[in-house]
Parts: structure tokens; C-alpha cells; sequence
């Protein structure tokens, strides 16, 4: 008998630096390493009795190292459906903007499944993601960046593919 996607929710950074470049780390799965790789940006799940906000400090801590930050609103939501070692997954993502000077990234706080799905990380211009041939999540990232860098955060939070 089939339980179903294993459902969750995420707190995901939209992390800025101050040339408007935006983070993102290389992954792949494991378990299926046909699946080729994808870029995404660093956060991952809220853990119980965890605020979005919480979760979203937290995982960039543990992902990149970075404590000096700020902050900014939830700007976007998805509803994200994958496969990641042969688990389902149905995970609503919540997408926060952030600002840091710090570039520098420390991936020293990766637990084990971090380490062996994140491959690499870099910084990446809107024209680099708008010419790149690579996967990024979410799709449109390049449009939405360039979306949130000339208009601010959005009033509300908005839904994206």
C-alpha cells in the first residue's frame, strides 16, 4: 500500500550579496544519479515548533556559514513534488529575501545528506542565470530575481511555478 509523497515545509533564502548576486549550491541525487544535477537556493525543512523565520537563519547557518544578514520578508511560495533517494516528497516552500557582505561560504555544517547531495555552491548575476544552459529552482529564478532587484519584495507573497 502506497502512504503517499512524504509532505513537508521549507524555509528557502533568496541570499543577495551586495553586487545583487544571488547564492546557490549544485545538488544531486543519490539515489538516482541520472537525474543529472539542478541548482537551488540554500534552506531546507521547518523543524517542529520552528517559525519560518527560525528555520530560514538556521538552515543558512548550517549551509553556508553566514550569520551576518539580514533578513527580509517571504517574497514567494511553491509547491515543490520531487524524489530524493527514492522518497517522495510534496514540500511548500516559503522564500525569503536576504542581504550579506559575507561571500565567503562555509559548508562545514552539512549533515550527512547535505553532504552527499550538495556538490558545489556559487554566486550567480541575473545575466548569468538568464544565458545559463543549467537546471535552477525555482525555474524562473532569473526573471523573478530580476523582478525583486528593480521592484522590491512584492506586497504579498506570491506563487510561483
Amino acid at each position: 500500500m502506497s502512504r503517499g509523497p512524504r509532505r513537508r515545509v521549507a524555509a528557502r533564502v533568496v541570499l543577495l550579496d551586495d553586487l545583487d548576486r544571488v547564492l546557490l549550491f549544485r545538488g544531486i541525487d543519490p539515489g538516482d544519479l541520472d537525474a543529472g544535477s539542478w541548482w537551488f537556493t540554500p534552506g531546507g525543512g521547518v523543524d517542529p515548533g520552528e517559525s519560518l523565520e527560525q528555520a530560514a537563519r538556521r538552515e543558512l547557518v548550517e549551509e553556508t556559514g553566514i550569520h551576518d544578514l539580514n533578513l527580509g520578508p517571504r517574497v514567494w511560495t511553491r509547491l515543490a513534488q520531487f524524489t530524493f533517494e527514492g522518497v517522495e516528497f510534496e514540500q511548500r516552500e516559503w522564500f525569503f529575501s536576504a542581504r550579506t557582505t559575507q561571500r565567503t561560504v562555509d559548508t562545514s555544517g552539512f549533515i550527512d545528506y547535505e553532504q552527499r547531495s550538495m556538490t558545489e555552491h556559487r554566486w550567480w548575476s541575473v545575466d548569468e542565470l538568464r544565458h545559463s544552459d543549467e537546471v535552477v529552482w525555482p525555474r524562473d529564478l532569473a526573471s523573478l530575481l530580476a523582478t525583486l532587484l528593480t521592484a522590491g519584495p512584492p506586497g504579498a507573497v506570491i506563487e510561483i511555478d
